[in-house]
This record gives structure tokens, C-alpha cells and sequence, in this order.
């Protein structure tokens, strides 16, 4: 019995996409996502913001570059578009500007949306962790949730979840505080919180 080859695509065939095509290499196989919405959009934004100016400037706490929606290949098999993603600079000195990235982040932040939760909560954490990213957070928009997770002998250890009203120091990046709630667009005008409590 015979079976089909398996797909074995590598960054040469994004390349040869039209620009502007979202997509990423899963398992050598090539995988499209639309656009992100608006309220991904805004919370990719917002993650930028609150930790791109305390931390991918020279002055303190500094030390990380911060980059969003970029091509990493992380295997010949195997290139993400993380929505959010980190470098230590003292581990990678020079600011990473080829493309694909080759270097493995040491942070990663994927915002979870109806079409990607699948991919982004099963696969992707599996291939963080097997590429040794340290530090990995999923942000879920629905919940208005961010849950954030550090690779621990060969597993992901929960370091906690946050929602509105939360104050964090959250690794890697626990030289601030962060108000989690901020991540947020502001919820519909008489929309119930999304754990149903009036």
C-alpha cells in the first residue's frame, strides 16, 4: 500500500508568494491565515507598544528586540509568523535583519483568534518548545485573557493568567508592571464581562 509523499515546503516557496500573503510553513507544509481583524490587530499593537518602549530601547530596562509579524524559521520545515517575538540582545548583539529570521526567539506572543486557536494552542506550542523558546505567552481575545508559560524540562510550566484589572510582572519582561487590562480594545458599551459576571 502505498502513500502520499509528504508536503516538504521551505521558505524558498513562501518567497516565491505574492507579498503581503500570510503565510506560515507547519510541518513542511504550507499553511494561508486571512488578515487579522481589527481587535488583533489593536492588542498586537498594544503588546508592541508596552513592552517595545520600556524594553527595545537602549535605556533601561532595555536589552530585546522586539518585532512583530516577521517570518522566523525555526526549522527548513518549519517558518512562523509569530504575532509578537523577542530577542535578547545579549544573545543576538546585532539587531536580526535577514529574512526569514534564523535565530530562535528567546519570547513569543501569539494572539488567538477563531481560525488559529487550534494551531496556536496545540502546534505551535509544541514547536516553541521543541525549538527552545524560553517564554511563551497566548493572548486570547475573547477571554481578554493572557496566559504566559516558561520551557521547563522539556515541558511548558504555567506561570499564571491575567485578565481585566490585573497588575502583573510578567517573565521575561518583570522589570515592569503591566496593566493587563490595557492590552485590551474597550468592550462594547453595555457588553457583559466575558465570564458572564454583571
Amino acid at each position: 500500500m502505498s502513500t502520499a509523499p509528504r508536503p516538504n515546503a521551505t521558505w524558498a516557496d513562501l518567497a516565491r508568494l505574492p507579498e503581503g500573503t500570510r503565510a506560515e510553513i507547519v510541518d513542511g507544509q504550507i499553511l494561508f491565515a486571512p488578515s487579522p481583524g481589527p481587535q488583533h490587530q489593536g492588542i498586537g499593537s498594544r503588546v508592541l507598544g508596552f513592552l517595545g518602549l520600556p524594553f527595545d530601547f537602549d535605556d533601561n530596562p532595555g536589552g530585546w528586540w522586539i518585532l512583530h509579524d516577521i517570518d522566523v524559521e525555526l526549522a527548513p520545515s518549519t517558518v512562523l509568523q509569530p504575532d509578537v517575538a523577542g530577542w535578547m540582545r545579549s544573545r543576538v548583539p546585532d539587531f536580526p535583519s535577514e529574512r526569514p529570521i534564523r535565530i530562535r526567539p528567546d519570547w513569543v506572543c501569539e494572539i488567538v483568534s477563531p481560525s488559529s486557536v487550534r494551531l496556536d494552542r496545540l502546534r505551535k506550542t509544541a514547536i516553541y518548545l521543541e525549538a527552545g523558546v524560553p517564554f511563551f505567552w497566548i493572548i486570547d481575545p475573547e477571554a481578554r485573557l493572557l496566559e504566559a508559560f516558561q520551557a521547563l524540562d522539556g515541558r511548558w510550566l504555567r506561570l499564571g493568567a491575567w485578565s481585566e484589572g490585573d497588575r502583573a510582572r510578567i517573565p521575561p519582561f518583570d522589570a515592569v508592571e503591566l496593566d493587563v487590562g490595557r492590552l485590551f480594545p474597550p468592550q462594547p458599551r453595555g457588553a457583559a464581562p466575558p465570564d458572564g459576571r454583571d
